[in-house]
């Protein structure tokens, strides 16, 4: 684990610009650090050491000597990877993954993405070829950014180093804010930095020549149709809407595949418990966390919550996972002055707006585990995969109005969109819509509307459902992969026919729940989840490991039927059954919590409602806000008990 950073083409000063890149992200690897000044490309690495303490230092050099490497991550396959690479006559050096993955890629190139089970950021430069090759992992764990200045393509695991470049400009990219308002993150591939972009999930950048070309070699589709054809001794037909009567509780049919999930996920947090230092694990008062703390046989655990009641702390119910497991339970109760006083130190460290006030939580649950370990299992991609979220039950309370049709509702949700706030409005309005209309992830702040009466301006560039609307379209015809050539990212499309296997959609269509569940996969996940989970870790030096995000576990969550996940109202059913022998049972059947934070009732307090009223007024509010607008709102919750 660790920070990577890096840029092309010569300069004379080309060791202190690396080091100045390097100490910006000095966080991520306080252990050691490392650089490399070739011809035509400069590489920097800080360490944070996991795996081979002694001689994992990076950069690293294939065997062969043409290929450097800088690695942010892990790969928990490196041990099976390395046995297969010694039989065909490549000798190491170390002991580490990296060593491994860099002669993975000597020996197969880009199709050795495919052979990877880990969380990455890397950047590899073929000093033969003059090629320098950026890849991020599957679901989007670790963060790369990139950006062209003067000339140079520049390349960082934080945006921050990326800024300590010479020549950079900083300028405010509008376009994100816009959907930001939105989303309450940019969903962008742009960030929140004009000419800084994010590599996407799953993709891979060749540069070469002043030219990069960047390919999608994964992409979270739900595999509709793979459970019932990989059930070999199952009785379960192939035609989907067979399989609802199938998946009872008390079917034996289900078992199997209950037990092929339980399989899976112990093997994965095995995996992921591969270290040479000691692991501990975040834990909540949920099933998720739970399941990884006792199940990891981790021997310690932290939780974090606020003294503001049980609605916003689940301390009691992690104290009972944790007591029941035998962890040591380290506990952090959040003041309202502490929450205030790190808002800046958040901030730096995601790099770009969050409207999602869990990351603070995240940052003091990372510091109070950095006191005792440097590695932690968390539980983040459990709700996506698995169904977990409670918004993902709306299109079966959508049902008892499905009679109606569509164009009634549509004429009846417009009618109550102009009434009161009633109860039922908001049933009515959405039972008006398409989920693509009323669907853009779990966090959904302020519409186009909305938008347009708080910006400066107006909205300028799409509106969300427009952003959406391709991959809307593209989920529910998936038959082509897009393979995209960028230079100053203007765009050549080719459609490349997509071969079957674990990313293809099938030959079902997906309902809405999975409509849903997609947005979330491909956008939610890594644009918040993960993201905060990465920054808020790694400002502390911490590793934050992530099993349910495994390739293994994608595979059979991604066929999974949605009569597997939600079943009688309850969310992420099969996954439930399957981890329960390892969690007490009111913690298994509990209402999802999530990171709840007390706002709305501090910024009902005269000291939050202040300083939240002095920055709504401030000189940069102004410059992108109406700031009465804001105010108003901001009147109206404080009025409202």
């Amino acid at each position: 684990m660790c920070g990577i950073c890096g840029f092309t083409g010569h300069r004379n000063d080309q060791k202190a610009v690396i080091e100045r890149m390097m100490k910006s992200i000095e966080h991520r690897g306080p252990d050691s650090e490392g650089s490399f000044c070739g011809g035509e490309i400069t590489l920097g690495f800080r360490r944070l050491s996991i795996i081979d303490l002694e001689d994992g230092q990076q950069p690293m050099e294939s065997a062969d000597g043409n290929l450097q490497i800088v690695f942010n991550g892990e790969i928990y396959d490196y041990k099976e990877l390395r046995a297969e690479l010694e039989a065909a006559g490549i000798s190491f050096r170390t002991h580490s993954d990296t060593e491994v993955l860099v002669n993975t890629i000597q020996k197969y190139g880009e199709k050795a993405l495919d052979k990877l089970r880990g969380m990455f950021g890397f950047a590899v430069w073929n000093e033969k070829e003059q090629t320098l090759m950026l890849a991020r992992d599957f679901f989007g764990i670790k963060p790369v950014y990139y950006a062209q200045i003067d000339g140079h393509f520049v390349f960082a695991s934080e945006i921050k180093s990326i800024l300590a470049f010479p020549g950079y400009k900083r300028e405010v990219n509008r376009l994100a804010l816009e959907q930001y308002l939105s989303f309450q993150y940019s969903a962008l591939e742009e960030t929140f930095f004009k000419g800084i972009y994010k590599l996407m999930p799953g993709h891979v950048l060749i540069y070469r020549d002043g030219k990069y070309e960047i390919k999608s070699y994964f992409k979270a589709r739900l595999t509709l149709g793979q459970w019932e054809e990989s059930q070999e001794n199952s009785n379960v037909g192939t035609r989907r809407d067979e399989n609802v009567n199938e998946l009872k509780e008390n079917n034996p049919d289900m078992q199997p595949l209950q037990a092929r999930l339980e399989t899976i996920l112990d093997d994965s947090v095995k995996h992921h418990m591969l270290s040479d230092v000691e692991v501990g694990a975040f834990l909540s008062g949920g099933v998720d966390s739970g399941y990884l703390a006792a199940a990891s046989g981790a021997d310690q655990a932290f939780t974090v919550g606020f003294d503001e009641g049980n609605r916003y702390n689940e301390v009691e119910k992690a104290a009972q996972v944790a007591k029941a497991a035998g962890l040591r339970h380290h506990v952090k109760i959040i003041s309202k002055k502490e929450f205030w006083n790190s808002l800046p130190d958040v901030m730096y460290h995601m790099d770009e707006p969050s409207g999602d006030a869990s990351a603070v939580a995240l940052y003091f649950l990372a510091q109070e585990a950095a006191k005792h370990v440097k590695v932690v299992l968390s539980g983040e991609g459990a709700d996506e995969l698995f169904g977990g979220y409670n918004i993902y039950r709306e299109p079966e309370a959508l049902k008892m109005v499905g009679w109606i049709p569509f164009g009634i509702r549509r004429a009846v949700g417009r009618l109550a969109a102009k009434l009161p706030d009633v109860k039922g409005r908001d049933f009515l309005i959405r039972a008006g819509k398409k989920v693509e209309e009323r669907f853009i992830g779990n966090a959904y702040i302020y519409g186009e509307k909305e938008k347009n009466q708080i910006l400066k301006g107006g909205v300028t560039g799409q509106t969300t459902q427009e952003f959406l609307k391709p991959f809307y379209k593209e989920i529910e015809n998936d038959r082509f992969l897009e393979k995209t050539d960028r230079t100053k990212h203007t765009h050549k499309v080719c459609r490349i026919e997509k071969k079957s296997g674990r990313d293809g959609l099938g030959k079902s269509h997906l309902q809405d729940m999975e409509k849903m569940q997609s947005v979330d996969l491909n956008y939610w996940l890594p644009g918040d989840i993960l993201q905060k989970a990465d920054k808020m870790s790694m400002a502390h030096s911490l590793e934050v490991r992530v099993p349910f995000l495994d390739k293994d576990v994608w595979t059979l969550a991604a066929g999974l039927p949605k009569e597997a996940k939600i079943a009688d109202g309850t969310t992420k059913d099969i996954f439930r059954k399957a981890v329960s022998k390892y969690i007490p049972q009111d913690t298994d059947g509990r209402k999802k919590l999530g990171f709840p934070i007390p706002i709305r009732v501090w910024l009902r307090q005269d000291d939050w409602y202040q300083m939240v009223k002095e920055l709504f007024t401030s000189k940069e509010a102004e410059e992108f806000f109406h700031t009465e607008k804001l105010l108003q709102l901001l009147r109206e919750h404080k009025a409202c008990k």
